[in-house]
């Protein structure tokens, strides 16, 4: 996984602006991935970001870029949190929460639908994605959203903004660990 990869896939979790992202990884071994993953964790860890695989198949993993405490705060909000204890998660600990959402990536072939609570997705558009089974949003972008629909679209134009920038920047030489905030 290169460095360009990282920078196009999660641009605004490596700026602050979200909590993780979520992006698809091809490997040839998957001892190679687990070195590239430690060294990305090397880098960033002094930046409050970690990299974590959260499925993986035959040459393909799933990989989350996440800031922990950030996450934490988001899990245990309580739109969230009701969120995550009607789909069964049961204790809303950060470290549960990501065991338990590996648990069913590696059960089921979709997505569950909460996994928009690990990426900064608003509660009330996870929520209204559950109740509506993905039908009758007010609009599409990064998700579908239910509630506040400016506020979104504001988020989504911020979002490829800061990948936009960050993919320039990187090109331009600089490296991931200048590019990540710290927070």
């Amino acid at each position: 996984m290169s460095e360009e990869y990282l920078v196009w896939q999660a641009a605004p979790t490596l700026a602050g602006l979200k909590t993780g992202n979520l992006f698809p990884c091809k490997y040839e071994d998957y001892e190679d991935l687990k070195r590239e993953i430690c060294a990305v964790n090397r880098l960033l860890c002094k930046k409050g970001l970690r990299l974590i695989p959260l499925r993986r198949s035959d040459k393909q993993a799933l990989l989350y870029l996440y800031r922990p405490a950030r996450l934490r705060a988001d899990l245990s909000a309580p739109e969230a949190a009701a969120i995550l204890q009607r789909e069964g998660y049961g204790d809303c600990r950060e470290e549960h929460c990501l065991h338990e959402l590996m648990r069913r990536l590696q059960r089921f072939a979709d997505f569950p639908h909460e996994i928009g609570l690990f990426l900064s997705y608003p509660p009330e558009d996870v929520r209204g994605f559950i109740e509506h089974k993905g039908k009758g949003s007010k609009c599409d972008g990064c998700w579908k959203v239910y509630g506040d629909e400016s506020r979104a679209r504001e988020l989504f134009r911020k979002y490829k903004a800061c990948t936009d920038s960050y993919c320039r920047r990187k090109a331009a030489g600089a490296p991931v660990d200048e590019l990540a905030v710290a927070g």
